[in-house]
C-alpha cells in the first residue's frame, strides 16, 4: 500500500501568501511583524476548514525563523523552519482543547510557560477548539493569558466565539476568518490539478466548491473522492453523479416549461427527478436558486454575483433574456412559499406539484391582468330599443302597435287574456330613484325634537310586558327613565339589573320605532338608592326543652298524667 497523503495535508500552505481567501488576516499579521506591534495573545475565529490552525502554525514558524524574507515570510530552510516542518520543534506546543479541557491540562500548560525557549526567541502555544475548555479551566488560564512572559505567545482557535467567556476575549487580539469564496476555491483546485496532471472541467470544480460551502478542507476532501472515482479526467457528469447533485439541465427544462405553460412536461420532469432519488425539498430549494441566478443574469452589473463557469453562465444569460422579470419574481415567491409550507404538508409530492402547476400559469395570469375584460355599458330600456335599430327602420314594438298580429283562438278551455290587459312591471327611471334616495337621506338628517318621557315610559312598559324572562321583566319595571337631549338615561339600582336590561338587545330599536325617534341613544346610571331594600329578619330565640314540654302538656293534659304514672321528671 502506497503512502498516499490527502490533498488537505499535501497542499497545506507553508507561508502567508499561500493561504486562500484570508488576505485580510495574513496582511495584518505581516504588518504587525514588520512594525514590531505583535500582540501576546491571538484569537482566530471562523467556520471550519478556512485556515485558522494553518495561519496559527505559519505565525509560530515566522516568529522563530532565522532568515525571514523581505516580505516577512518564513524561509523554510533554516533549522527552526526545518524542525517545525518535521513536527520536531520544542518551541511550539499544540493543545487540543476538545480532549484536554480540564483544569489539570491548563495547569500543565502553565508549567511549560515558565521555561524559556531552548532555541529561538519565542515559545508559541496553540490551543485549538478553545471554546471546549471548562469554566474552571478558563479561570485558571486568565492570569497567565493576561500577563505572560515576554517570550510566550498564545494563539487560540475556535469555531464558536460566542461560547468563550468575555474575560478571555478582552485579553486577546481577535481575527475573524471568513468563508472562502467559490472563485478562490476553484482557483486553488485548478492549481492542484495542474500539479497533479489532472484535466478538470471548470463547471465540475464549481460544483465541488459549492458543495464545500466555503470550507477549503471540505473542497479538497471532495476533490480527492472525485479523483478516486474518475481518475485523471474530472467531468461535470462525474461530479454530479458522485455527489448526488441535481443536474442544471433539469432546472433549465422546467423554466422553459414555465415559459410555454406546459404543465404536462413539468410534471413529467419532476417525476423523473423523483425517480432518480432526489428529495423534493432539495429540488424546490435548487429551483429557487436557479430562478435567483436567472434574475441576477438579467443585468450585466449583477452578473458577477453568478458563481458558475463560463459555459453555464452563457446558458443562464440566454434563458434570462427569454424570461420576463414578472414571471421570475412570481415563480421565486411561489418557490419560497412552497419551501416554507413543505414540512407541514402531508403529501410532499402533491405539495410541490401544485406549486409547479401554479408557476406554469403565471404567463396566463400576467396576460389577463394586462387585458382586463371590458364591461358592457349599461343602457336604459328606451336607449337600448333606439340604439339597436337604424333611424330609417321602425323598432319591433312600434311595428306591433301599428300592425297588431293576428292571434289564433286558443284550442284549450283556458281563458284568453288580451295583450292590452297584461300588466307589465313599471320601470322606474334613474332620476326618480335618485330623488327617492335624496328624500330618505333628507328625512334621516332632519333634526327632530325628542319625545316626552311619558311616551318613552309607555313604550318601555309595553316592551316589558312582552319579555318572557321574569328577572328581565322585573328589572325593566324597576328602572327610572329620564331624557337628556337625545340621550335616554336609565337609572337602575344594581349592576345585575343593568345586565338584565342589556340582555334585551331589541329594546333600543323598539323604543326608537314606537316613539318615531331614530336618533335616540341610551346610557345606564347605577343609583344605589333604587336597589330593592331587604328587610332584616330578627333571629328568634331558641326554644328550651322545658317550654316544649309545657306546650305539649297544654295541648294534651294526659301527657302529664303519664309522666306522673311513670314517675318521670321533665328536662329543665
Amino acid at each position: 500500500m502506497s503512502n498516499f497523503i490527502v490533498s488537505a495535508r499535501k497542499y497545506r500552505p507553508l507561508q502567508f501568501d499561500d493561504v486562500v481567501g484570508q488576505q485580510h488576516v495574513s496582511q495584518t499579521l505581516k504588518n504587525a511583524l514588520k512594525n514590531d506591534h505583535l500582540a501576546h495573545a491571538f484569537l482566530f475565529c471562523g467556520p471550519r476548514g478556512v485556515g485558522k490552525t494553518t495561519c496559527a502554525r505559519i505565525l509560530a514558524k515566522v516568529l522563530n525563523c532565522q532568515n525571514l524574507t523581505e516580505n516577512h515570510e518564513p524561509c523554510n530552510t533554516c533549522s527552526s523552519c526545518d524542525a517545525f516542518n518535521n513536527n520536531a520543534s520544542f518551541n511550539i506546543t499544540e493543545l487540543d482543547a476538545a480532549s484536554n479541557n480540564s483544569v489539570e491540562h491548563i495547569r500543565a500548560l502553565i508549567e511549560q510557560v515558565r521555561f524559556q525557549p531552548q532555541q529561538g526567541k519565542y515559545k508559541v502555544f496553540i490551543i485549538d477548539e478553545v471554546h471546549m475548555l471548562s469554566q474552571q479551566a478558563f479561570n485558571a488560564f486568565l492570569k497567565t493569558l493576561e500577563e505572560p512572559p515576554s517570550y510566550a505567545i498564545f494563539i487560540l482557535a475556535t469555531t464558536e466565539k460566542h461560547k468563550i467567556i468575555p474575560t478571555i476575549l478582552s485579553r486577546c487580539q481577535i481575527f475573524d476568518f471568513k468563508r472562502i469564496q467559490i472563485q478562490d476555491t476553484v482557483g486553488h483546485l485548478q492549481g492542484i490539478c495542474e500539479k497533479e496532471n489532472i484535466v478538470a472541467d471548470t463547471d465540475a470544480l464549481h460544483i465541488i466548491a459549492q458543495k464545500a460551502d466555503g470550507a477549503l478542507r471540505d473542497a479538497l476532501s471532495i476533490f480527492d473522492r472525485i479523483v478516486s472515482f474518475s481518475g485523471d479526467k474530472i467531468t461535470y457528469q462525474d461530479v454530479i453523479s458522485n455527489l448526488n447533485v441535481l443536474d442544471y439541465d433539469y432546472y433549465f427544462k422546467i423554466v422553459n416549461s414555465f415559459l410555454t405553460s406546459d404543465v404536462s412536461q413539468v410534471l413529467l420532469t419532476f417525476d423523473d427527478i423523483l425517480r432518480k432519488g432526489f428529495d423534493p425539498e432539495v429540488f424546490i430549494t435548487g429551483l429557487a436558486e436557479h430562478i435567483r441566478n436567472l434574475l441576477v443574469s438579467k443585468d450585466q452589473s449583477t452578473l458577477q454575483l453568478l458563481e458558475t463557469g463560463e459555459a453555464l453562465m452563457a446558458k443562464y444569460k440566454e434563458q434570462a433574456r427569454l424570461s420576463p422579470q414578472s414571471l421570475l419574481l412570481t415563480a421565486l415567491s411561489l418557490c419560497n412559499q412552497c419551501d416554507i409550507d413543505f414540512k407541514m404538508a402531508r403529501n410532499k409530492r402533491l405539495h410541490v406539484e401544485m406549486a409547479l402547476i401554479k408557476m406554469c400559469h403565471i404567463n396566463q395570469a400576467i396576460e389577463a391582468s394586462k387585458n382586463p375584460p371590458v364591461l358592457a355599458e349599461k343602457k336604459t330600456l328606451d336607449q337600448g330599443l333606439k340604439s339597436d335599430y337604424p333611424k330609417n327602420q321602425t323598432s319591433p314594438s312600434k311595428v306591433e302597435e301599428e300592425n297588431p298580429p293576428k292571434r289564433e283562438k286558443p284550442k284549450s278551455n283556458a281563458k284568453f287574456v288580451p295583450a292590452s290587459r297584461i300588466v307589465s312591471p313599471k320601470i322606474t327611471s334613474l332620476k326618480s330613484i335618485e330623488e327617492e334616495v335624496e328624500a330618505e337621506v333628507k328625512e334621516d338628517n332632519e333634526v327632530k325634537d325628542p319625545p316626552p318621557v311619558e311616551q318613552i315610559q309607555e313604550a318601555w312598559m309595553k316592551f316589558a310586558e312582552k319579555v318572557q324572562s321574569p328577572s328581565s321583566k322585573n328589572s325593566l319595571k324597576q328602572a327610572e327613565l329620564k331624557m337628556e337631549g337625545n340621550m335616554l338615561v336609565v337609572s337602575v339600582g344594581t349592576g345585575i339589573t343593568e345586565n338584565n336590561i342589556r340582555q334585551e338587545s331589541n329594546l333600543p330599536n323598539f323604543i326608537r320605532k314606537e316613539c318615531n325617534f331614530p336618533g335616540l341613544m341610551m346610557k345606564f346610571n347605577i343609583n344605589p338608592e333604587l336597589a330593592p331594600k331587604i328587610e332584616k329578619i330578627e333571629a328568634k330565640k331558641p326554644i328550651s326543652q322545658k317550654e316544649i314540654w309545657q306546650e305539649m302538656v297544654k295541648q294534651n293534659p294526659l301527657v302529664d298524667k303519664l309522666r306522673e304514672t311513670l314517675d318521670l321528671k321533665p328536662d329543665a
